[in-house]
């Protein structure tokens, strides 16, 4: 029974994102009947032609369905980046931002942005800095050569307040009616402009991290116990953290770089999985992926249809997150740690 109990909740695992991804097809400015939804995915599948109008076509294949692929792709990756940083670092407050990943790549993207203004450069820049970010954050943290997680949580907060700095001169220079609106924008988040480009370019470093974050669930539970304790029953601290921090950097650094910089859902989702699961990572970290995944199309969702005009991303989930989160802290007396 318990067997069967285990299973039935890994199923619901991988079927909520997938509900939730079908639903959000329905949503939107256009009005689309269920069975023209249906229809349009049948005919893409199969290559069988019902002679659907072309509007309809271009409105779920080519925008609502990519846009919710690359929803589930972004919230999940950021959800279990900051599960695993915060079991690392045994951290309520942790997320995937804390070792600058967010604010390097806004800083590559302002900089692609002002110097070049050319889509395929803002990934490539974004991704590339938000990987330097965090390399520059462990190489401050190995000052004292253990690289003590107090250490490297400090130097994440050093360098995110450089690139930020850097991003605001980057803003006072940028052409004020062009490059300055987009880079404000492209700051705030957004799932707008998603197409199968940005699904594939963000979907190789997620896949890779959260696989590898999967794959390494149970040492997080060892690591949070502390590197006396860890070292003692076989594990190399060092080479552990260092793949931990890795896969959430090409997690997170995957996502940012196509979407903009989303906040919150690697703070908020983990907690949420906690009031669930408890705090074993072995079902945690995928629990957290699920939940994240549903998270981000959820306020994707009503982005489009609270206003004419869709609201960043980062908007929404700071006004919905933050209040939960104050609640989340009440309920749990200051989390379940």
């Amino acid at each position: 029974m318990k067997l069967n109990n285990i299973k039935f909740k890994y199923i619901l695992m991988i079927v909520m994102p997938l509900i939730f991804m079908f639903s959000s097809l329905f949503i939107g400015r256009y009005p689309i009947s269920f069975s023209a939804i249906m229809k349009v995915l049948y005919m893409k599948i199969s290559g069988v032609d019902f002679n659907i109008p072309d509007v309809f076509v271009s409105v779920i294949w080519d925008i609502r369905v990519p846009r919710a692929i690359l929803g589930a792709l972004v919230g999940g990756s950021l959800a279990i980046s900051g599960a695993a940083l915060q079991g690392l670092f045994h951290n309520p407050l942790v997320d995937s931002g804390i070792l600058g990943v967010s604010s390097g790549a806004g800083f590559g993207a302002a900089l692609a942005i002002v110097l070049f203004n050319n889509v395929f450069l803002i990934y490539i820049f974004s991704f590339g800095f938000s990987i330097l970010a965090v390399f520059m954050s462990y190489m401050i943290g190995r000052i004292y050569k253990t690289a003590p997680n107090v250490m490297l949580v400090l130097g994440g907060v050093v360098v995110s307040s450089v690139f930020s700095a850097l991003i605001s001169f980057l803003k006072y220079v940028a052409d004020p009616y062009n490059q300055l609106p987009t880079i404000v924008f492209w700051l705030m988040g957004s799932l707008a402009a998603a197409d199968y480009g940005d699904v594939l370019i963000a979907a190789i470093p997620i896949l890779i991290g959260t696989t590898g974050l999967i794959a390494i669930r149970w040492r997080i539970n060892v690591l949070s116990m502390g590197d006396k304790e860890a070292r003692s029953l076989g594990i190399n601290t060092t080479v552990n953290k260092g793949i931990i921090i890795v896969c959430t950097t090409l997690a997170t650094a995957g996502a940012v770089s196509v979407c903009g910089i989303i906040g919150w859902v690697g703070l908020v989702i983990p907690h949420i999985g906690r009031m669930i699961v408890g705090n074993d990572n072995k079902i945690l970290i995928p629990v957290s992926l699920s939940l994240g995944a549903c998270f981000l199309i959820l306020i994707d969702n009503i982005s489009r249809i609270i206003t004419g005009s869709e609201l960043p991303l980062s908007i929404l989930t700071a006004l919905i997150g933050g209040p939960f989160y104050i609640y989340l802290l009440k309920k749990t007396k200051g989390g379940s740690w």
